[in-house]
């Protein structure tokens, strides 16, 4: 059982990874829920997501920026190097052991919406592996007329041979699941076929599942996303599944799983009231269920024997206070018993946070931030006190990640280690062993990272809080104000920025001699729920304080200026970039806006919207009177001068919804401010569906940032 509610991960915003992939922009929809227009805004048409009018709109401002930006020898030679370093088939295959295989999904040129396929551990250790393809999806869409885009696939323990594969149209978080059989690599004739909506399933057995879905008027909530789960036999039709649970008409997520561990097996029943609020459920075999009573705000992990509690508030137990942060353990059966003796696992600091933990099949191995830097420790459980090691040989340099290869059957795991500017690297280590990890694979240098140098340095926002932040910058680099600089930033839903390597960002603006820092503002998880919950609701102004004050310490130190320092963020980022916009415009030269949530009056009525008021606040209420303040649309001033500003988002985006941005883009065009707007057809809430789609956005921010910063 996942560490968190797998409705969370569905139901989240799209998180910052522009440190990772280059760029983020988003994707297609239509309001979850739809409501009269609004007095005085004169652009709500434009919320109309493919409608005639607004596309023809829509097409007119993609011309004018591919126009002004990507009519140049150097943008197609910008654009070619980034689709070359997505296309590359010497990037490390990230792999999935499933059954006695490794699966890995790949797209390259050849591969535009990508290959399934895999191969064993043995073959994977060679520098060219052998592979097996499992399902080619261009092939797939060429026989089908459809444009599927890759949503993985869910395979029963213990034989494997039967999988659902979810597939999206264009990238959307709508999509539909469809049963298929490993061993004939084949789809399964009248096998389980869920419609294309938000939701999902899951296997039970061979012949039932976990359905939880669009069953018609009322089933799903405001956040446009399933409020029923049922369960559902083989050879019976969707409409006769017999129902588990059913949420409330205002919940976030209803969904059900089964943890197949061996010996283990349970269900599971998760709902989800709002972000960070939520309930877990244990449903029995008489379909009874008795409620996991722990806080709702915690994260409730299950694995063989133990629970696990991630808590966000301090939590009241077995005659002891647990502190906010901390990861507590306590046998399930217990638990679920009455008892409450737990075993403190880890308890944050000033300066260290719980970045993650993963199970293998007898260890518990936990990563741990300090000032946003990874450590890895070993636990094995024991009555009482567990013991506990560093993990041997793990890296101790950048951002380090840990995963078990197969929590049932072995203590291994997959580590890998990067940072702005050395490239990924995996390994496989045995926790219950002391031997160094075992290097498999590392991605190729995608650009010269010699003239660069990584620092860590600390701002201090408004209120003295000292604020974190990375910088990449040239060895060379003069104190004198010149070097164009991006900054990024995210500052949301407890999401941490931590050093990543990019081809895109290397290619894109390192190797044209620009400054690249990423900031660890307030609304992060770098220091745990304290950093989150410090800029939630009436508090999100400590979000935007805390990236000026990096913006401001960047010029302080001479290495740009004011005219020089661009910066770009998605989707939540997108939000923080629109204040940036409206509330500090005289800090920066450029400033890219990527699929944003702009309208803070309107964003609970647009498709996901209703899932983030736990984060923002319910702007029909009296919430409005602190959300005002950090709405963009609203703030928005035609007398006031503005940087110049791209806006990028996607049709297909069925989160946020792309009338934000256009929205924006619309205001400011009236106004005759310096803006410019591009709208990608497809590609989801992550902007794009395939490298070309991709490298095309990259470009155009990367350019435009170029543009406007190296004058």
């Amino acid at each position: 059982m996942p560490k968190r509610s797998p409705v969370l991960l569905v139901a989240g915003i799209a998180f910052g990874l522009a440190a990772t992939s280059g760029i983020v922009i988003a994707a297609d929809g239509s309001p979850a829920q739809q409501e009269p227009a609004v007095a005085n805004d004169p652009y709500q048409w434009l919320e109309d997501v493919k409608g005639d009018k607004a596309i023809a709109w829509v097409r007119e401002q993609n011309a004018k920026s591919e126009a002004e930006l990507a009519a140049t020898p150097q943008f197609r030679k910008l654009e070619s190097d980034i689709r070359a370093i997505l296309d590359s088939t010497a990037k490390i295959p990230g792999v999935e052991k499933i059954g006695a295989y490794y699966y890995n999904f790949w797209k390259d040129a050849n591969h535009e919406r990508g290959l399934w396929r895999r191969t064993t551990l043995e073959e994977y250790r060679k520098a060219d592996p052998k592979w097996e393809t499992v399902l080619d999806l261009d092939a797939l869409n060429r026989a089908e007329k459809e444009n599927w885009v890759w949503h993985g696939a869910d395979c029963l323990k213990p034989d494997y041979t039967r999988c659902l594969i979810a597939l999206s149209r264009g990238g959307s978080d709508a999509d539909v699941t469809r049963e298929f059989d490993l061993s004939t690599k084949d789809w399964v004739k009248d096998g389980f076929f869920r419609p294309e909506a938000k939701g999902g399933m899951g296997w039970i057995d061979r012949d039932t599942t976990y359905v939880f879905t669009d069953f018609g008027e009322g089933s799903m909530t405001p956040s446009g996303y399933p409020r029923i789960v049922k369960q559902w036999s083989r050879g019976t039709p969707l409409a006769k599944a017999t129902q588990v649970y059913e949420g409330q008409a205002q919940d976030m997520y209803i969904a059900a799983a089964r943890d197949l561990t061996p010996g283990f097996k349970r269900d599971f029943v998760y709902r989800t009231i709002a972000f960070y609020n939520d309930e877990l459920y244990l449903r029995g075999a008489d379909g009874k269920l008795a409620k996991v009573d722990a806080p709702n705000s915690a994260n409730k992990s299950v694995h063989k024997q133990w629970l696990l509690l991630e808590l966000r508030d301090a939590y009241e137990a077995g005659g002891k206070t647990w502190p906010a942060g901390a990861l507590i353990a306590a046998k399930f059966d217990d638990f679920m018993a009455g008892k409450r003796e737990f075993t403190e696992l880890f308890a944050p600091t000033d300066n260290t946070s719980l970045a993650g933990f993963s199970w293998t099949k007898d260890r518990l191995v936990l990563n741990v931030m300090e000032d946003v830097k990874n450590k890895l420790s070993v636990l094995t459980p024991g009555d009482g006190a567990w013991t506990r090691k560093p993990l041997a040989g793990a890296p101790t340099i950048g951002t380090v990640s840990v995963g078990a290869v197969d929590a049932d059957d072995s203590d291994a795991v997959w580590i890998t280690a990067t940072d702005y500017l050395t490239p990924t690297t995996l390994a496989i280590a045995d926790v219950s062993k002391d031997a160094a990890p075992e290097v498999l694979k590392s991605n190729p240098q995608f650009f010269d990272a010699t003239k660069h140098v990584i620092e860590q340095h600390f701002a201090t926002s408004k209120d003295g809080t000292r604020i974190p932040y990375f910088l990449v910058k040239p060895k060379d680099a003069k104190s004198d104000g010149s070097t164009p600089t991006l900054l990024y930033g995210y500052g949301g839903f407890e999401v941490s920025m931590t050093p990543a390597y990019s081809g895109g960002v290397g290619k894109g603006w390192l190797e044209k001699g620009g400054a690249y820092a990423v900031a660890n503002i307030r609304g992060g998880g770098e220091y745990g729920p304290r950093w989150h919950q410090a800029a939630l609701k009436a508090n999100r102004h400590k979000a935007y304080e805390d990236f000026a004050a990096v913006a401001n310490d960047l010029v302080a130190s001479k290495l740009t200026t004011h005219q020089r320092l661009g910066i770009m963020g998605g989707s939540n980022g997108g939000l923080l970039m629109g204040n940036m916009l409206t509330q500090y415009p005289e800090l920066f030269g450029a400033i890219v806006v990527q699929v944003p949530l702009l309208d803070m009056k309107r964003y609970s009525h647009l498709l996901a919207g209703a899932s983030w008021m736990a984060e923002y606040g319910d702007p029909d209420t009296s919430d409005w009177e602190f959300i005002k303040t950090f709405s963009p649309y609203h703030l928005f001033d035609p007398a006031k001068t503005y940087p110049p500003v791209l806006f990028a988002t996607s049709t297909a985006d069925d989160r946020v919804h792309p009338g934000h941005a256009r929205k924006m883009m619309a205001k400011m065009l009236e106004a005759k401010k310096d803006v410019r707007y591009y709208e990608n057809i497809e590609g989801g809430h992550g902007g794009a569906a395939n490298n070309a789609q991709s490298a095309h956005m990259n470009a155009l921010a990367y350019t435009f940032l170029w543009n406007e910063l190296s004058k």
